[in-house]
C-alpha cells in the first residue's frame, strides 16, 4: 500500500486560511498549531511557517499586545483583494467602453453627415416638387398625375424613411456614454466598502464579546438582532 501523499506548501496556506475565514476570530501561535494540526491535517512543526508567509504575503495581519502575538484574518482582507482584482479588470472594461464609445462618435458624425445628405436631397426633391405642384396648375382639369411626380414622391418616401431609421439607430447609444457607466460604478462602490467596514466592526465586537465574556455567538446574534445569514457583501 502507498504512503498517503503530506500537503503542499500552497495546500497548507489554503487550510490555515479557513481557520481565519470560518471563525474569524483572533489567534494566538499556540492556538492556531492545535486548531491546524487536528482540523486541518497541517504539522504542529509547519504551522509557525506557514502563518510567516501569510504575514508576509500581506493575507494575515499581526500584532504584539502586551507579552503575546496574536494573529487574524477577516474575510473582508480576501474580498479586498479580490476588490482590487476588479478594478483592475473595471478599468480594463473602462477602456473598452470608452473604446466602444469613440466608434458610436464616429457612427454619429458618419450618420450625420448623412443625414445632412438626405436633408440636401429633401431641399432637392421639395424644389421638384413645387415646380411639379405649379406645373399641375396650369394643367388641365382631371388630368392625371405625371411620371415624374410620382417618382419624386416615390423617392421622397424611401429617404423619410431612411432617415427615421438613422434617428433610432443614433438613440441606441446613448446608454454607452463612459461618464454616466463611471459614475454609477463608483456611487455602488463607495457604498459596498462602507458596508463592509461596518461588518468588520461587527466581527470584531462579536469576537471580543466570546473571548471577554464567554458568550455563545447565537447569543449574542439574538441579543442584538443580527442576522444568521449576516455577512460581509460581494
Amino acid at each position: 500500500m502507498s504512503k498517503k501523499k503530506g500537503l503542499s506548501f500552497e495546500e497548507k496556506r489554503a487550510r490555515m486560511m479557513e481557520i481565519f475565514f470560518e471563525t474569524k476570530d483572533v489567534f494566538q501561535l499556540k492556538d492556531i498549531e492545535k486548531i491546524a494540526s487536528k482540523d486541518k491535517g497541517i504539522t504542529s512543526m509547519s504551522v509557525k511557517e506557514v502563518l510567516q508567509s501569510l504575514v508576509d504575503d500581506g493575507m494575515v495581519d499581526t500584532d504584539r499586545i502586551g507579552t503575546s502575538n496574536y494573529f487574524w484574518a477577516f474575510p473582508s482582507k480576501a474580498l479586498h483583494a479580490r476588490k482590487r482584482k476588479l478594478e483592475e479588470l473595471q478599468t480594463q472594461e473602462c477602456f473598452e467602453v470608452r473604446s466602444l464609445y469613440a466608434f458610436c462618435q464616429f457612427h454619429l458624425i458618419f450618420s450625420v453627415t448623412f443625414l445632412e445628405l438626405v436633408s440636401g436631397k429633401f431641399a432637392e426633391t421639395s424644389q421638384k416638387k413645387e415646380i411639379l405642384q405649379k406645373g399641375m396648375e396650369k394643367s388641365k382639369i382631371g388630368r392625371e398625375n405625371t411620371a415624374e411626380r410620382a417618382a419624386l414622391m416615390k423617392e421622397l418616401a424611401a429617404l423619410q424613411q431612411k432617415k427615421e431609421q438613422l434617428k433610432a439607430e443614433i438613440e441606441k447609444y446613448k446608454e454607452y456614454d463612459p461618464d454616466v457607466v463611471e459614475e454609477m460604478r463608483q456611487t455602488s462602490k463607495v457604498a459596498k466598502e462602507a458596508a463592509n467596514r461596518w461588518t468588520d466592526n461587527i466581527f470584531a465586537i462579536k469576537s471580543w464579546a466570546k473571548r471577554k465574556f464567554g458568550f455563545e455567538e447565537s447569543r449574542i446574534d439574538k441579543s442584538f438582532g443580527i442576522p444568521e445569514d449576516f455577512d460581509y457583501i460581494d
